[in-house]
Order: structure tokens, then C-alpha cells, then sequence
């Protein structure tokens, strides 16, 4: 055994309050399992998208109560460093997966340990609920105990800064360095004078909100197949539904209470393939002609619509669309301006110039969506993985809301005699077919990615699919006033384009694919092009990064 690993090993025992942990990592060290312990040791968790993100095991590589317990010091630190006053509280939620229970004991012990006042969520709740609270209390910051649509085994710890948006550099590389200094904390319990629960009025206050925005005035006889896949977001989007009017909403009955073994599902992501089959199945029985589908922290948005006899599960991109369809009329009178992002269909920004409001473009991720706005205010930012902010008093992607917004888009068409495909048609025919799609390539092996995008920039290629590439932007020492980002970008004859990156929050590396089409003479037509065209872009960038 490698007297240093057994050395960080020994101290990390030493500060670990959980007794299985001390017991998992003292038998791999009297077995000798250097491999193992290496794999717990050598790479920690470090500050990804906003927070942090691992599997549930013992050691610095993995979620744990000590983890969380370092992590909540380096907030206190990073707090005190700004100069925020204690009084002001960290919100502090959490969903259903395994752990988080536990962790958000920890994160609460140590805040109040530290005098700091701490509004902690009832329950597990949704993760738009943390991010709402922070603004709505005018907190110093929030902590959402989650790993969003994660595999099962994973969790994690997302901070808000005091705007309720997830934290940017340097905040980022700051609570990590003082997390890294961490030593044994004072602990606090639930009787201090310094704990509170968020008040009811507040979650009431973005359910009003919410009502008086997207409700539907005399209800809706729209029928809908609702599913929160096994996460927290059932009970609150089914009172929203019921308030906004709408009373034909049949939840999949399996995937309805919150289960972090999500016993039905491969990946609990509504992009993963399957992961609305059982939607589907409860839809066809009960005669819905709608799915939405929340992930398991009920910050995301998945939709199917029917199409005939036939479902057809939309893209993110295509939701992005119609809700700025739905948003850009009231953008443009108050001045507001939209966001999306640079792996994000680029039709929005055309939808935008077309209602005379601004479209800002940013890397991937809302911590930089939400602030895409500056001065202005964020009428409407979205990502083409689920991720939608309709109403600019949530800092964060919102799942719930987004539903809202969007059952009342497909209200409003059915009064029509049209469904949300007819709309989409009638967006791509002004607009032009903007067919994409995202690919995801899973590795086990983080050096493999590490080394794939180290081979495209070493020796980049000069076609994709036989289609030559006319430039190249590499996003690594950042690019038009944008962050650095290890993202790469290939521009092809014309308007059709792929971007490669590693995702920010699991082992793989994403590829995205866009192929735009004129479609003022036949959509069908433009659209079959464009779908040939991505599924050739796809082939082609699957078997050059041959993870």
C-alpha cells in the first residue's frame, strides 16, 4: 500500500462522521485495495456546474456527510468573505434521492454551527422552489441537496448566490479553496434561535405568481398524462394544474412517489430514451393527447404530444420554441430580453429579431441563461437539455412553471382545433426546419474524454460526413465576452453545424447537431432533408470520437 494513500486515507477516517464510511474505507485498507481507495482519493469532487455532483461513497471522489460538512464550511467562508451578513440566511432544500436526508442535516448543522441563519424547506421539494425562496427572502445564499436527473447512485450539493442563480466564478473556485481548509466544525441544532422553516408564504407567493400568469380562465378540457419519474415535483405540479384549471390530468400511477432507486427507469432523465414509455402506455389508456414529464428535482421539462395514433417525445429545442412563442409578444412590450445558448437551436434568436426583442447568446448552463439579461430583465431564457426559466422571479431553470406556461400554449391551440405539432409546423415554416439533435457518448473512463477533445483540437477535421468544414470556434480562452469553456464548435457549409463538449455533470461527452432548412414551400419536405442530413452528422462524429 502507497504510504501517502494510506496516510490521506487515515486522515479522511479520522474527520468522517458517518460510521459506515469509516468502516467501508478501513476495510479497504486492511484488504490492501489500493485500486479502490484510489479511486476514492485521487480525484475529488470538485465545483462543476454550480456545485457538486458524484456518486453516493465514502472518500473526497464521492457524495458523502463529510463532503457536504467541508462544502458548507467553504459557504460560510465564501460568505463571510463577501461580507454578507449571517442574518440574511441560507435556504437550504433537498430532493428524494439517497443521502440527501443526511446531507441536509449536515449542511444545516454546520450553517447554524457557524451562527448563520438557515431557512431550511419542510420537505423534499422541488429545486425551483430553493431558488424562488432565496430572492423572495433576500437570502445570502441557497443549497439544494440534489443530483437532478442523474443515475441513481449519485447526488449532489448546488449553490445559489444571493441573486437565486447558480454561482460563477470566482465564487466557485472560492467556497472549493475554503472547503479545502476546511477543519471540525461546530455543529448547530434545528432549536437554535437561528433556524427557521420558509415560511408557507412563501412557496403560496410563486404558486400565485405562477396562477396568474399561465391559468386557464373557465379550466381547460385538455387531457393530460402527468409524471414527476419517481422525484419531488408530483405533488406540486398536480396543485398547480388543479388551481391553473385543469381537470383531466391522470398521473403514471408507478412513477408517482418520490423513490430514489427509481426502480422503473434506466436513466431518471425525460431526454433518455424510454424514459417516458410508461407516460405513454397510462396516456393511451386514458386518452390524453399530452405528456409532461417533469426529472427527479422537478427543474426540467419533458413533453410528448400525440400525433395520430403515433407519440412523438419533442426536442428541447422545440419546447424552447414554443414557449418563446408564447413569451415574446409580452418581452417585447415590456422591453425584456431572451437567452439561449450556444448549443441551443439558433432559431430563437430569429424568433426574437422578428419581435424586435434582444436574444443574448451564452455558454451552456443557467447560471449563465439567467444572467444573460445584464441590466435587463430575463423574460424568457431556455436550454435545449429541458431546461426552461419563464418568469424572471426564479433565477433557475423551473420545470413547474414551465408546464404551466406550456399546458396553456397547447390550451390556447386546441381552441383552434390545433395541437402543439400545428404550431411548430406553422414556427418552422416562417422560420426555416432547424433540425438537431443531441447526442450523448457515456465513457467510465473521464481520461477518454479528456483525450478526445485533446484529438480534435491536435488534429481537427476538415469534414464531417463528407461536408467540409468552413471554421472552427474553440471556446477554451473564451470567445465574444463569454467565459473560457471546453467546448468546440464547427461550422459547416452553410448554416448546419456541430458542437462537441463534456458535460458538466456526468461522464460523457455531448455532441450537438444542427442543419437548417428553408421550409416556406413544404415543411415535410424540409424537414425529411434536414432529418437525413443530422442523422449522417451524427454517424460521422460518433465513429471520429469513437468513445
Amino acid at each position: 500500500m502507497n504510504e501517502e494513500v494510506s496516510k490521506q486515507v487515515l486522515e479522511w477516517i479520522e474527520h468522517d462522521p458517518d460510521t459506515h464510511d469509516r468502516a467501508t474505507l478501513q476495510k479497504l485498507l486492511s484488504e490492501g485495495n489500493e485500486a479502490e481507495l484510489r479511486r476514492r482519493f485521487d480525484a475529488p469532487l470538485t465545483f462543476g456546474t454550480a456545485g457538486l455532483r458524484g456518486p453516493v461513497m465514502a472518500g473526497p471522489a464521492g457524495m458523502n456527510r463529510l463532503t457536504v460538512r467541508r462544502a458548507t464550511q467553504g459557504v460560510v467562508r465564501w460568505l463571510q468573505e463577501l461580507g454578507v451578513d449571517s442574518s440574511r440566511g441560507v435556504v437550504v432544500g433537498r430532493d428524494a434521492r439517497h443521502g440527501s436526508e443526511e446531507f441536509n442535516d449536515e449542511a444545516v448543522a454546520v450553517l447554524l454551527g457557524a451562527g448563520v441563519h438557515v431557512y431550511e424547506m419542510i420537505s423534499p421539494l422541488p429545486t425551483p422552489y430553493v431558488a424562488a425562496a432565496v430572492k423572495s427572502l433576500n437570502a445570502g445564499a441557497g443549497i439544494m441537496i440534489t443530483a437532478s436527473h442523474n443515475p441513481p447512485n449519485d447526488n449532489g450539493y448546488k449553490l445559489y448566490a444571493s441573486d437565486g442563480s447558480q454561482i460563477i466564478a470566482p465564487n466557485d473556485e472560492m467556497v472549493e479553496r475554503f472547503a479545502r481548509q476546511a477543519t471540525t466544525p461546530v455543529l448547530g441544532e434545528r432549536t437554535s434561535e437561528n433556524h427557521f422553516d420558509v415560511p408557507s408564504e412563501v412557496i403560496a407567493t410563486y404558486q400565485n405568481h405562477m396562477l396568474s400568469r399561465f391559468s386557464i380562465k373557465g379550466g381547460s378540457s385538455l387531457r393530460i398524462t402527468y409524471t414527476p419519474l419517481h422525484g419531488v415535483g408530483g405533488d406540486a405540479m398536480m396543485t398547480l394544474f388543479r388551481a391553473a384549471g385543469y381537470s383531466h390530468v391522470t398521473v403514471v400511477s408507478e412513477q408517482f412517489a418520490p423513490d430514489g432507486n427509481f426502480p422503473t427507469l434506466a436513466f431518471p432523465n425525460p431526454e433518455e430514451p424510454g424514459a417516458l414509455d410508461l407516460a405513454i402506455t397510462t396516456a393511451n389508456s386514458v386518452g390524453s393527447s399530452l405528456i409532461i414529464a417533469n426529472d427527479p428535482d422537478a427543474d426540467r421539462l419533458g413533453v410528448a404530444v400525440k400525433d395520430k395514433d403515433v407519440w412523438r417525445i419533442l426536442r428541447g429545442d422545440e419546447i424552447g420554441w414554443l414557449l418563446g412563442l408564447k413569451l415574446l409578444p409580452e418581452a417585447a412590450k415590456s422591453g425584456q430580453c431572451v437567452a439561449t445558448t450556444i448549443v441551443s437551436s439558433t432559431l430563437l434568436s430569429k424568433m426574437a429579431k422578428a419581435h424586435s426583442v434582444e436574444c443574448v447568446t451564452t455558454l451552456t448552463g443557467f447560471k449563465w441563461i439567467a444572467r444573460g439579461a445584464g441590466d435587463k430583465e430575463l423574460a424568457f431564457g431556455y436550454e435545449e437539455a429541458l431546461g426552461y426559466g419563464v418568469d424572471p422571479s426564479v433565477g433557475d431553470k423551473d420545470g413547474l412553471s414551465a408546464a404551466l406556461a406550456l399546458c396553456q400554449l397547447a390550451h390556447e391551440a386546441a381552441q383552434e382545433d390545433k395541437t402543439l405539432l400545428d404550431v411548430l409546423n406553422e414556427i418552422e415554416s416562417e422560420y426555416g426546419v432547424h433540425g438537431g439533435a443531441q447526442i450523448s457518448l457515456r465513457t467510465d473512463d473521464i481520461a477518454r474524454i479528456t483525450n478526445a477533445m485533446q484529438l480534435l483540437r491536435s488534429n481537427p477535421p476538415t469534414t464531417i460526413a463528407g461536408m467540409p468544414v468552413s471554421s472552427i470556434t474553440d471556446y477554451a480562452n473564451g470567445y465574444e465576452g463569454l467565459a473560457p469553456s471546453d467546448c468546440l464548435s464547427y461550422q459547416l457549409s452553410g448554416t448546419d453545424r456541430v458542437v462537441v463538449r463534456p458535460s458538466g455533470t456526468e461522464a460523457k461527452l455531448k455532441v450537438y447537431i444542427e442543419v437548417v432548412r428553408d421550409a416556406k414551400n413544404d415543411v415535410d419536405v424540409a424537414r425529411k432533408d434536414a432529418t437525413s442530413v443530422v442523422n449522417q452528422l451524427g454517424e460521422s462524429i460518433t465513429q471520429l470520437l469513437a468513445l
